[in-house]
C-alpha cells in the first residue's frame, strides 16, 4: 500500500506552542514497554494521532520520521510545511515534510505537541528487511527527559521519571556508569579502540539504530586502518540510499567497561558519508551489536549511561558468511492440509478408519535474495538478486522469518547452506559453505 497521509494545514496567527516533549501520565509510576528484537534493532508500538504504528527506537536520530503506511489506511497530520533531509548514503537531500502538534504516545508515556519528519519517497522503507512493517523511527525526544532501561534479555524498556532516586540507588549498586555527552541530542561516548597494536581513545555515536557492532569513518581519523583482511559488501540503506563500505576486525573495543576481542568493524566508504554532518572529533558509532549484549540505562539529563551484560555478553562477533541479503517480498496464499485428524469406528465385524483431511489457506512470507556480495560463497554457487527462496535446507521457506534466515547465515564456519529458489518459473538448487574469511 502506497504512503497515504491526511495533511491538516492550519493557520495560526498568535497561539505559541511548546517544545516536543514527552510526558508520563502519572510520574511516581514506572512504564513498562514490550518491544520487538529483529536483527538486534527494537520496534515498539506508537499511537500517532489515534493511529497505531510500529516505529524503531534509535539513539542515532533526532527528529521523529515516518515513512510507511503500508499496513495502514491513513494518518492524520497537523501544522505541515516541506523541507529537506539529509542522511547516510550517497543521494543528494529528499524532500520531505515537517508536522506539528502531534499527539504521539507509547502506552502512557505521551506528547501532546510531537513534531514528525514525513518522507514520501516509496523506496525509504526497511520494512522488507526485517519482515514486518515498519512505519518510522523515534528517536531524541523518547530519551531526553526521563531515565530509560532497554532490556534486551526481556524485551522490555522501562521508562522512569529522572526524579526517582530509588532507581538511581539500583543504578549504583548493579550497573557500571559511564560519562556521555549529548551533542546534537544525540549520545556520544568515548571508547578505547585497540587497532595495529596502539590503544586510541575514540569518540563514538551511541546508535540503537546501527545493527552492526561498531562502525569506523576512516574520514575522520589516520589512525584506524581498515584491515588488511576485509570484505565489501552492502552497509543497508540510509535516507540518501544505499551504504556500501568494508567489514574487518581490529584487535580490540572497549564498551560497558568490557573488552571485546576481535570484534567486527564496519567501515563505510566516503561517498554515502558526504551528506553526513559530524560533531567534532567523531569517528563513528558503537551499534547495537554491542549494546544488545547489555542491559542499558540512558540517562540524558545528567549525561549518563548505566551498562550491566547480559546472557550474550560473550557471543563471538558473527557475520554474513553467505554473502547474500535476504528481503522479505510481500505474502503469498499457501494452501495448507491437515490429515491428522484420524478417527476409528470399531463394529462387532470390522474395523473402519476415516482420515478427515482439512484444507485452508493461509497468508505465508514470500523471501527473496536482495542482494549478493561479489566473490561471496552463494554467488559461486549460482545464487543471483531476485531469485524466491522455495526451502532453505530442506524445510519450507514459509516456515522462516527474516531474523532466523540471518540467524543461519551468521552461524559458524563450515555450516552447509543447500537454498532451493524459483528463478523464472524453473527450480534450482544451490549449496555452499559457510566461511570466516575475516
Amino acid at each position: 500500500m502506497r504512503l497515504k497521509l491526511v495533511f491538516l494545514f492550519l493557520i495560526c496567527s498568535v497561539t505559541i506552542f511548546s517544545q516536543s516533549e514527552f510526558h508520563l501520565v502519572n510520574p511516581t509510576k514506572k512504564v513498562v514497554v514490550s518491544f520487538k528484537l529483529i536483527n538486534n534493532l527494537i520496534f515498539i508500538p506508537v499511537n500517532v494521532n489515534g493511529e497505531e504504528l510500529t516505529f524503531l527506537l534509535d539513539t542515532g536520530v533526532e527528529q521523529t520520521i515516518l515513512f510507511s503506511l503500508d499496513d495502514k489506511n491513513e494518518v492524520k497530520l497537523f501544522e505541515v510545511e516541506k523541507l529537506k533531509l539529509k542522511g547516510l548514503g550517497s543521494r543528494e537531500a529528499i524532500d520531505s515534510y515537517k508536522s506539528s502538534r502531534n499527539k504521539v504516545a507509547v502506552k502512557n508515556f505521551f506528547d501532546l505537541n510531537h513534531e514528525i519528519y514525513v518522507i514520501l519517497d516509496q523506496e525509504i522503507n526497511f520494512s522488507s528487511q526485517v519482515g514486518i512493517p515498519v512505519n518510522g523511527i523515534l528517536g531524541y525526544n523518547f530519551f531526553k527527559n526521563h531515565i530509560v532501561e532497554i532490556n534486551y534479555d526481556k524485551r522490555k524498556i522501562i521508562i522512569y521519571d529522572h526524579q526517582n532516586q530509588n532507581v538511581y540507588a539500583r543504578l549504583q549498586r548493579k550497573f557500571v556508569k559511564d560519562s556521555i555527552t549529548i551533542e546534537d541530542n544525540k549520545p556520544y561516548y568515548i571508547s578505547n579502540i585497540k587497532s595495529d597494536g596502539r590503544m586510541l581513545p575514540s569518540k563514538l555515536l551511541i546508535d540503537t539504530g546501527n545493527s552492526d557492532a561498531v562502525w569506523i569513518f576512516t574520514s575522520k581519523t589516520d589512525k584506524i586502518k581498515v584491515p588488511e583482511k576485509n570484505i565489501e559488501d552492502f552497509l543497508g540503506r540510509g535516507f540518501s540510499g544505499n551504504v556500501y563500505g568494508k567489514r574487518g576486525r581490529i584487535d580490540s573495543y572497549e564498551f560497558g567497561r568490557k573488552t571485546f576481542s576481535l570484534p567486527l568493524v564496519t567501515f563505510p566508504d566516503s561517498a554515502s558519508v558526504k551528506s553526513v554532518s559530524f560533531v567534532p572529533n567523531r569517528v563513528g558509532s558503537v551499534g547495537s551489536g554491542v549494546i544488545s549484549r547489555f542491559t542499558v540505562v540512558f540517562d540524558y539529563q545528567n549525561n549518563a549511561i548505566y551498562t550491566k551484560p547480559n546472557s550474550k555478553i560473550k557471543e563471538p562477533f558473527h557475520f554474513n558468511m553467505s554473502g547474500i541479503e535476504v528481503e522479505h517480498a510481500g505474502l503469498e496464499w499457501v494452501k495448507e492440509i491437515d490429515n491428522a485428524d484420524i478417527k476409528i469406528y470399531t463394529s462387532v465385524k470390522d474395523e473402519k478408519i476415516q482420515s478427515n483431511l482439512k484444507i485452508h489457506f493461509e497468508l505465508k512470507p514470500v523471501f527473496k535474495i536482495a542482494s549478493v556480495r561479489t566473490g561471496s560463497e552463494a554467488e559461486k554457487s549460482g545464487l543471483k538478486i531476485g531469485d524466491k527462496i522455495l526451502k532453505i535446507n530442506k524445510h519450507i521457506s514459509h516456515d522462516f522469518s527474516i531474523e532466523r534466515i540471518n540467524e543461519l547465515l551468521k552461524s559458524e564456519p563450515g555450516k552447509i547452506i543447500e537454498i532451493e529458489v524459483d528463478r523464472n518459473n524453473k527450480t534450482y538448487t544451490f549449496t555452499f559453505q559457510l566461511k570466516e574469511i575475516i
